[in-house]
């Protein structure tokens, strides 16, 4: 009996070792969609999705264009994970999308196609062309040193789109 007990035991420790890995499996899994930009935040996984969202919850949706191998993109990514107001921002006021490929609608391009590139979509669908970062030759970018800048351009997006609409019950 010492060894029948000894066995099962074992077996139990099998299975609690294995439901623990599995468990860690769908945690990582389900944080995919953020691919380093934040893991508290819910990301949407399509452009398409991001603006029913915005829609349905009348906040604005943020997409961000980054590519993994970028150095731009990478050095945007880390400070932008690292924010404290930008993340909280992100999860609380924003439908967020973060894109590695380009999307086939040339109203998310104002300015040309090219990478970290952020942009703003309001609830009523228009990419909010107004809200941009500091450099002329490529007005949605954001470079490492701009996260201050981009969490001033967020709280912007809330604040406009609070006042805009403010009153609109058909929104």
């Amino acid at each position: 009996t010492l060894i029948m007990q000894h066995w099962i035991v074992c077996v139990l420790l099998l299975f609690l070792v294995f439901c623990d890995v599995s468990t860690q499996r769908k945690k990582k899994t389900v944080q995919t969609l953020s691919r380093g930009w934040g893991d508290d935040i819910t990301w949407v996984q399509t452009y398409e999705e991001g603006l029913s969202k915005a829609v349905e919850s009348k906040k604005p949706l943020m997409i961000i264009h980054h590519l993994e191998n970028c150095p731009h993109s990478k050095a945007l990514k880390k400070a932008f994970a690292e924010h404290q107001t930008i993340q909280r921002l992100a999860k609380s006021d924003f439908i967020m999308l973060n894109l590695v490929h380009e999307t086939t609608d040339d109203n998310l391009a104002p300015d040309g196609f090219y990478v970290p590139r952020i942009l703003f979509v309001d609830p009523s669908l228009t990419v909010r062309a107004d809200i941009i970062g500091k450099y002329a030759n490529r007005k949605y970018t954001y470079e490492l040193g701009d996260v201050d800048f981009l969490a001033e351009n967020m709280m912007k997006a809330k604040i406009l789109l609070e006042n805009e609409h403010e009153g609109h019950e058909d929104l």
